[in-house]
């Protein structure tokens, strides 16, 4: 039997899964409210293009929370110029949405980590008999969040970072910290580190960023599931973000649109420190390869290169993905699902997001190719 941190998502799904299917109608019922309205937006709906294209009915997709609130300004946008469209979508984490786009519950999932092939093979029924693909539609950074008394600037090195939370760094005036730190009164106090409840794709990248850019301090795979016995965890990215802000000496990890007003810490690259930004995500990004596992041409998922050195990087960076099948076993749900994604990756729609979140909008070349892979779908 595997070690519980090294159990593959196919394993994790076939425990957690049980009773989501008869939630999800209910969930998705509630996300109408919860994230189907445009509470995150204020006044007229989001800019959307002269050319969208409308559809009548509704359409269902869950799980990732990092894309919480883009996705509630891409549903604003979308049914604000389509009355007749409605789009519902419940923030359940990652492995959620996996799980339910798998057992048919939902059309799309939001993921911060694309299938694997395990979740691939699962999803073949579901699809009709066709693969799926991953369309990262949202970029944005992961931001090392903390809460410390008179404290706003923090400089935290890759190995300083995997060792507060591998919870070998224990207090906030280890040497390790104040050596890149001299200006800051650092506190004797006990550091409280706070990582998510939940399968998670921020936990996943999060993960993989520490394995990569630490691999001698954190001796953890890349995984959507904390790894180690937590000192405090909490659902989702908001919950992460109340916890660390309600407790001294607290610290986080959270996608930038939930920062919530606290401080992020400059995360070392190199011989420099970057401060969280979506220009110095986008330098990352813009590099990645696809990955080699894809299942076909139009599955765009990346391999970021989450150790770089680059100068003015911040490799911290989190690139979700809305999952689909590339045949749907329905033509509705096929042509609905395209409707809407061509506007979540319309430069109108990537903006609005943009200006919600402080994500980073796809650059053209990659927008070209998302457009390709969602006229590929059908039916």
């Amino acid at each position: 039997m595997l070690p519980s941190n090294k159990r593959t998502r196919t394993q994790r799904r076939s425990s957690a899964h049980r009773g989501a299917a008869s939630a999800a109608l209910a969930g998705l019922l509630l996300a109408s409210t919860a994230c189907g309205s445009d509470d995150a937006v204020q006044g007229a709906g989001p800019a959307v293009p002269d050319d969208l294209e409308c559809f009548s009915g509704s359409l269902h997709g869950s799980g990732s929370s990092a894309q919480e609130n883009a996705m509630t300004t891409w549903i604003a946008g979308f049914q604000s110029a389509c009355e007749d469209a409605r789009i519902y979508y419940d923030s359940i984490g990652s492995g959620g949405g996996r799980n339910q786009f798998i057992d048919g519950a939902v059309t799309f999932a939001g993921t911060d980590a694309a299938m694997d092939a395990d979740e691939n093979a699962d999803a073949v029924s579901r699809c009709g008999g066709s693969d799926t693909i991953n369309l990262p539609a949202y970029v944005v950074a992961i931001a090392v969040v903390f809460n410390l008394d008179g404290i706003e600037d923090l400089n935290l090195r890759p190995d300083t970072v995997a060792k507060i939370f591998n919870q070998d760094i224990t207090r906030w005036n280890d040497p390790e910290i104040a050596e890149d730190n001299p200006d800051a009164d650092l506190p004797d106090l006990a550091i409280t580190q706070v990582n998510r409840a939940d399968d998670s794709g921020t936990t996943e990248n999060f993960t993989r960023y520490l394995a990569d850019a630490a691999p001698d301090s954190w001796p953890h795979e890349a995984d959507g599931q904390w790894p180690i016995t937590p000192r405090e965890s909490a659902q989702g990215n908001s919950g992460i973000a109340d916890t660390v802000s309600r407790a001294d000496g607290a610290i986080g990890y959270v996608e930038m649109s939930h920062l919530h007003g606290l401080p992020a810490a400059s995360i070392g690259v190199g011989d420099e420190f970057v401060d969280i930004s979506p220009e110095a995500a986008a330098k990352v990004v813009a590099d990645s390869p696809r990955r080699e596992e894809n299942t076909s041409e139009y599955d765009l998922a990346l391999d970021l290169d989450y150790g770089t050195t680059e100068p003015g990087s911040y490799p911290l960076v989190l690139v979700s993905y809305e999952t689909v099948c590339l045949d749907f076993p329905d033509q509705g749900e096929a042509e609905r699902v395209k409707a809407f994604l061509r506007y979540v990756v319309s430069p109108e729609g990537q903006e609005a997001a943009s200006e919600e979140t402080d994500s980073t909008p796809v650059n053209d070349s990659l927008r070209e190719d998302l457009l390709t892979s969602i006229e590929a779908i059908g039916s």
